[in-house]
């Protein structure tokens, strides 16, 4: 009998709900209850959620830790090409053998019982986080934070919200205020709560769930703050202050989720991590599809002399708000964009602030995705915020057709994590 593979286990595990995602703590703490209640024998947790900046945020904590000699989990989502991604063990992504054993043990605890992929998923990194020693866990929210799965850890070590921003509204409510409320929902009395920047309104309705629950709050620009300084950041907290070198991650907004991250840092009172492992992590920060900058593969080499490619998973209006507040640097040649979205997303909205930035933009439809936007509806998107629009059947004939009519230029490709992912699976 031939062993199956994680993929397929996975699939099967996809068709336990109806339901993709539907918010809720009771499926995820009957199984784990099955299991033996994983989530109580986890090493320290920090638990992250917000709308930007979540996955920058942990992963510098996860550089930054690592430098320092320490153990780290991680859980994070989605993945960019394979599941493995979504799971660290001490460091190391999950191997195939174990996340196999895994999923196939939460399986049967579940007994056929209704749970989404990402509750029983989650499921199965917390039993690999209780048997793994580690000093460390670092979790993503998945979506929201008051129901979300990672929800069920009732006593972290520390808490983060980075930036919110409109997003997921059918599920977390059609304001800034609403949906704060939801991300406010990870807050725990008596724990530290890091608070990155936020909208007037995201901030109040944070504050006040910490006034509630006796929470206290380390918030940007007031217990904590990090500037660019000549060639570097300079971070001042309650603890710390201090002069380090900038985050390799691209873009200003990066600063803020370091510093979100040392904010973090400073409330682990059983893990002393120094200003050298500090500035040793915020130099090798890896986190793929964050402004980041393609140099090999098969789409850089179809590309013509003078071109450069980039890749981006922001998807909403505040990552689009982001994008643009750093690609006005690119003064040298001209932008051209080409954009997959999912079609839950504000395309408009996310589009509005890059338009006055990019030459035009070349539209496709995400392959072998279950919601994509399709292309004609993202260029008449692009079109109705004043940018000149195209559609193109693939990736690969969008580089093309863009870089055949201009000598030389800057190619973005964004809209969507999931587009991102199939970008970096194409060019290997």
């Amino acid at each position: 009998m031939t062993a199956e593979s994680s993929d397929q286990v996975l699939e099967r595990l996809s068709r336990l709900h109806p339901k993709l995602i539907d918010l809720s703590l009771g499926r995820i703490e009957r199984l784990l209850k099955a299991l033996g209640n994983p989530h109580e024998k986890l090493p320290p947790v920090i638990h992250v959620a917000g709308t930007n900046g979540k996955g920058s945020t942990i992963a510098t904590l996860r550089a930054c830790l690592e430098a320092g000699g320490y153990r780290v989990h991680a859980f994070t989502s989605p993945h960019l090409v394979r599941f493995h991604e979504r799971i660290r063990l001490a460091g190391r992504l999950i191997e195939e053998n174990a996340l196999v054993t895994l999923l196939e043990e939460c399986e049967r605890a579940n007994g056929g019982e209704p749970i989404t992929f990402f509750e029983i998923t989650n499921a199965a990194a917390f039993l690999a986080f209780a048997r793994v020693p580690a000093d460390v866990v670092l979790l993503e929210v998945g979506l929201g934070g008051r129901l979300d799965s990672t929800n069920v850890v009732h006593r972290p070590a520390v808490t983060a919200i980075t930036p919110i921003s409109l997003d997921h509204q059918a599920l977390l409510g059609d304001t800034i205020a609403q949906i704060a409320g939801e991300k406010a929902g990870i807050l725990k009395p008596g724990v530290p709560a890091v608070v990155g920047p936020q909208p007037e309104e995201a901030e109040a309705v944070i504050e006040a769930c910490a006034i509630e629950l006796e929470t206290p709050l380390s918030r940007w620009q007031h217990e904590w703050r990090c500037d660019a300084a000549d060639d570097g950041m300079r971070f001042a907290g309650e603890r710390w202050q201090l002069d380090l070198p900038k985050p390799s991650l691209a873009g200003a907004h990066q600063i803020a989720n370091a510093g979100a991250a040392i904010a973090c840092l400073q409330h682990l009172r059983d893990l002393r991590v120094s200003a050298e492992a500090i500035a040793a992590g915020l130099r090798q920060i890896e986190w793929p599809a964050r402004l980041q900058r393609l140099t090999r593969g098969p789409l850089v080499e179809m590309m013509p002399a003078g071109w450069e490619l980039w890749l981006d998973g922001g998807h909403n209006p505040g990552a689009g708000a982001v994008l643009a507040q750093f690609v006005p640097g690119w003064r040298d040649r001209p932008l051209y964009l080409v954009v997959g979205m999912l079609n839950t997303k504000d395309s408009a909205g996310f589009l509005r602030p890059l338009a006055p930035h990019a030459k035009a933009l070349a539209a496709v439809t995400i392959p072998g995705e279950q919601n994509p936007l399709p292309a004609e509806a993202i260029a008449e998107a692009a079109r109705s915020v004043g940018l000149p629009a195209t559609t193109a059947p693939s990736v690969e004939a969008a580089l093309r057709d863009i870089s055949s009519n201009s000598p030389a230029g800057r190619m973005l490709i964004c809209g969507s994590l999931h587009f991102a992912g199939t970008v970096l699976a194409a060019n290997g």
